[in-house]
């Protein structure tokens, strides 16, 4: 679904409300040029006791810690960003949506020093589904292994969510949909397993679960940290600082992607290898599950991960 069919209608863009088709930038925009801007993706979720963001806080924490390596002083403070989510979301009566803060680079010169552009802040939400489809939760999803390697944090900081970077991402989802496969997964210069080009990746073996560790060139996922948890607390050994290997993927028992915006998404084939049973496999099963039961508000135990509207 295009922008144009949603009901939307409103976009906060530096300490204002402006009309959607009204949040524009200039073309000589640095951040357009360079890719010198940083983002978040965020959920609000319909829970049980009404709209709710979900894990806002470590996710602006992020948004402001990806900005530090390129030296992006957002000119808001998080309580500041915070009210106009929250503002945002209750303008436009939305029950659930995705929300995309982003700080850039704005207009003023094109050197690649941006020291002297001003730094745009700029907050969209809007109605979006399961972004691998919703068959994909219960069916899982084939992908490929990029021939595209995720770029090293000696080349471009991987711990930063940053909007340029993002070509790499591109890349590879390209390639893997253009051979018939709905998502890739990224391998770091070493031959390692990164991520995917939007979510991180989890491997299951004899009934315990592993995810490259922080130094494999991925991101710090806050659903990867969501999942980690959740499987703790089901019992589950988690190795969070894995290394895995290209040829792992193939004989794991069940691989599944994380990510705001993929949830929690089973991978039941990897390079035309059938993994596991080629279905949803039951480790994955039960987390996704618990992350459902979570999202919705069933959960107490972790009310404190939510913003309510």
């Amino acid at each position: 679904m295009g922008f144009d069919e949603m009901d939307v209608d409103t976009i906060w863009m530096d300490g204002e409300f402006v009309d959607w088709e009204d949040a524009q930038v200039h073309v000589l925009t640095h951040g357009l040029h360079y890719g010198t801007g940083v983002f978040e993706g965020v959920r609000c979720y319909d829970t049980v006791d009404g709209p709710a963001i979900f894990r806002w806080e470590e996710h602006l924490q992020r948004l402001y810690d990806s900005g530090k390596p390129y030296d992006i002083e957002i000119p808001f403070e998080p309580e500041e960003l915070t009210d106009a989510t929250v503002e945002l979301i209750r303008r436009q009566d939305l029950q659930s949506c995705y929300i995309r803060p982003i700080a850039f680079y704005g207009y003023e010169e094109l050197g690649l020093n941006p020291s002297n552009c001003p730094v745009n802040v700029a907050i969209a939400a809007w109605p979006w589904g399961a972004y691998l489809g919703e068959e994909a939760l219960e069916e899982g999803v084939d992908v490929a292994v990029s021939s595209w390697r995720k770029y090293a944090s000696s080349q471009i900081p991987t711990n930063a969510k940053t909007t340029g970077p993002y070509v790499n991402s591109v890349l590879a989802s390209l390639e893997a949909k253009s051979n018939g496969y709905v998502e890739a997964i990224l391998l770091n210069k070493e031959g390692h397993v990164a991520e995917g080009p939007g979510e991180n990746l989890f491997l299951v073996r004899d009934g315990e679960i592993f995810t490259s560790g922080l130094a494999e060139s991925n991101l710090d996922g806050i659903t990867r940290r969501t999942v980690i948890e959740l499987a703790r607390d089901l019992g589950y050994t988690v190795y969070d600082q894995a290394t895995i290997s290209r040829g792992e993927l193939y004989t794991a028992d069940e691989l599944f992607f994380s990510g705001t915006a993929a949830e929690v998404t089973p991978i039941r084939s990897v390079d035309d290898n059938e993994i596991g049973e080629g279905t949803k496999g039951p480790v994955t099963d039960e987390i996704q599950q618990e992350f459902f039961d979570l999202i919705e508000g069933k959960l107490d135990e972790y009310d404190d991960w939510f913003t309510y509207i």
